[in-house]
């Protein structure tokens, strides 16, 4: 498998930010890695918008993705649907899509309920790490 330049440098992005790790890790399933991916190193304003342009290029790759929303779980996904949507309005070409990520618990104060942002429906592209 060749990797897109993107792809590359995504993965050079994610080692100098200490992202991507290599050892000996055992993952929440038990089962045991060679490799550790931890999004939440992620954590300055330019890691965020970078990383939200490496998420919008894959996209961009997959020209037979049909979407209208982006959604991002709770927790990682949050910050990751809105750097991608971000992305996506400033990139070229432009394009201008809702986004929304869910609550861990239903607020039952306020607007209330469980989704924030956008409606869910249509066609919802769900990114997370």
């Amino acid at each position: 498998m060749v990797l897109e330049q993107y792809q590359r440098d995504f993965i050079e992005f994610a080692i100098a930010n200490g992202v991507l790790t290599f050892g000996e890790f055992t993952l929440k399933s038990g089962r045991k890695s060679p490799y550790f991916f931890n999004a939440g190193k992620f954590n300055s304003g330019s890691a965020l918008a970078k990383l939200g342009q490496y998420y919008a290029a894959a996209i961009a790759a997959r020209a037979d993705l049909d979407y209208s929303l982006v959604f991002g779980p709770a927790y990682k996904g949050i910050p990751l649907a809105a750097a991608t949507v971000i992305a996506l309005a400033v990139g070229e070409p432009a394009r201008d899509v809702p986004y929304s990520f869910n609550r861990k618990e239903a607020k039952d104060h306020g607007e209330g309920g469980s989704i924030v942002g956008a409606p869910l429906g249509g066609r919802v592209l769900i990114v997370d790490d």
